[in-house]
């Protein structure tokens, strides 16, 4: 995590020379007016700034999680309540940070019994670390480079066969809708987990199918699976509401007649009514 410069000496705030001159401003795009921060600043990289995969949520939450002290809480609920995103948009948003290396969420247990959250924050994904000891050397064959990872996506909580099945086959069948939506068996198996969330919450395949290719961009796509995962995050729908199981109908018998009295009175057999078996047990 990035801290604040506490070494640099307070002084008065200047304008960065160069920035500014108002014969090298450009005709359009973005002006800086610039000024150099002394205190209570991150740095933070263009890496993250500036990712051509992460939403603007993400980024956002990257930047505030990177500025906050060791120690202080990053959780999803303590993050929406700071932010006007909901819990739902903020966990998708740290899925999307934890699917590129800027945030590390382990559970451990604590002294007392107590299981909690450690958020580590990574200010530069894949660089060493600086408390790391110097990795040994070795020489080993060339390797193919590794695929990025995609996005977290939901999980369902009954993952049963039947369920991913209808999933992985709904992923296979997206490219008859958009040819740019053709995926391999690899990323669509990693897809289906999340478009089985989206089923085990009452939604039919045509309506995952639709919010899953509405609105696409016209461009080509460069990483179809990146963007359905980001989709399943990002836009998954709550939980159907609850519903209190019906009671069941009741059972109406049909009509009898009593061999005792001819009378008529309602049972699944033919027999004596409930007077007549009384007369019988007292008799007795």
């Amino acid at each position: 995590m990035d801290t604040e410069n506490p070494s640099a000496p307070p002084r008065a705030q200047s304008r960065i020379p160069g920035k500014n001159h108002p014969h090298r401003r450009p005709q359009s795009g973005v002006v800086h007016d610039n000024t150099r921060h002394t205190t209570r600043f991150t740095v933070v990289g263009n890496h993250l700034a500036q990712h051509p995969e992460l939403s603007g949520l993400a980024i956002g939450l990257a930047v505030h999680i990177q500025s906050l002290p060791t120690g202080a809480a990053a959780d999803i609920k303590t993050l929406a309540a700071r932010f006007p995103e909901g819990p739902t948009r903020i966990a998708a948003a740290l899925r999307e940070l934890e699917a590129h290396g800027y945030l590390r969420r382990t559970r451990e247990r604590v002294p007392g019994g107590r299981i909690v959250t450690r958020t580590v924050s990574c200010n530069q994904p894949g660089a060493p670390r600086e408390d790391a000891a110097p990795a040994v050397r070795r020489t080993a064959p060339d390797k193919p480079p590794s695929r990025k990872l995609l996005p977290a996506v939901p999980r369902p909580a009954y993952p049963s066969p039947s369920l991913l099945r209808t999933a992985t086959d709904l992923l296979a069948g997206l490219r008859r809708h958009d040819p740019r939506l053709l995926l391999s068996a690899t990323d669509a198996e990693r897809l289906a987990p999340g478009v089985a969330a989206w089923l085990e919450r009452d939604l039919t395949p045509t309506a995952v199918r639709h919010a899953l290719t509405t609105d696409l961009p016209p461009e080509h796509l460069r990483r179809p699976a990146a963007l359905l995962a980001h989709r399943l995050a990002a836009q998954l729908p709550p939980p159907p509401p609850f519903r209190a199981p019906e009671s069941p109908p009741d059972v109406r018998h049909p009509l009898q007649t009593c061999d005792g009295c001819d009378r008529a009175f309602r049972s699944p057999v033919p027999g004596r009514c409930r007077d007549c078996r009384s007369d019988l047990a007292e008799a007795a």
